[in-house]
């Protein structure tokens, strides 16, 4: 039996296939936000809105 996992991605919000990026704590970062945090400079306006994506993996929801 062949099951598929979707999970949404935390950080650009698209549904991936489960082999298609890392699972982390309760979350999930696709391979293309992982390839695109990895190479982005900490002065890269950018930086900050991965900062604040990847702290919605540690916030509890409805907590």
């Amino acid at each position: 039996m062949d099951q598929t996992t979707i999970h949404q991605c935390t950080i650009c919000g698209k549904p991936k296939l489960e082999g298609e990026g890392i699972r982390i704590v309760l979350g999930f970062i696709c391979a293309d936000c992982e390839t695109e945090m990895v190479h982005t400079d900490v002065k890269d306006a950018k930086y900050p809105f991965f900062i604040h994506q990847m702290k919605q993996l540690f916030v509890e929801k409805n907590a």
